[in-house]
């Protein structure tokens, strides 16, 4: 089974870069000055370098759960992340409120469609931020794996503008 878990990693490795390659050539990113990203969960698209590399050209903002909602905070270095909740590594300092200036959101997700519709885990986090950003460029970001033909909506959910894996 490690041989298993090692290729696993490997290759989820090797598409995360592919995928973060893709988004660095992406129009919306190179003209982008704060952009909204996630700290990457193990099963996720990995951003951990991606933010570390781009928080010295562009202001860089995470979400850090509080209560049932996210709360936005600038990245400010690796120094400055305490794990949160779920396990993630969370910035301190504080919040970031200004809406309006997000130029572009990068938005994970468990799976999402061609029309760019998402999937989440279930507890509402990014349905609840995303009607924030009305203004704002989505972009959903997955492994390959993770592009259905139809994932399940409601009326409320907010598309993503495009979706990358």
């Amino acid at each position: 089974m490690a041989g298993l878990k090692t290729l696993h990693a490997a290759s989820t490795t090797q598409a995360s870069a592919d995928v973060l390659s893709r988004l660095e050539a992406h129009p919306a990113f190179q003209q982008a000055h704060t952009i909204l990203i996630y700290h990457s969960l193990p099963d996720e698209v990995n951003t951990h370098d991606f933010i570390r590399k781009w928080s010295v050209q562009k202001q860089i903002l995470l979400p850090v759960v509080i209560g049932n909602e996210l709360e936005l905070r600038r990245y400010t270095g690796p120094q400055d992340l305490k794990k949160g909740a779920y396990g993630i590594e969370e910035p301190v300092g504080e919040p970031f409120t200004d809406y309006a200036s997000i130029d572009l959101a990068i938005i994970p997700g468990v799976a999402f469609d061609a029309h760019g519709n998402r999937l989440g885990r279930g507890k509402g986090y990014y349905d609840r931020l995303l009607p924030r950003l009305s203004h704002t460029y989505k972009i959903g970001i997955c492994f390959p794996f993770q592009l259905l033909e139809e994932v399940p909506t409601e009326t409320q959910d907010v598309r993503m503008d495009e979706v990358l894996k």
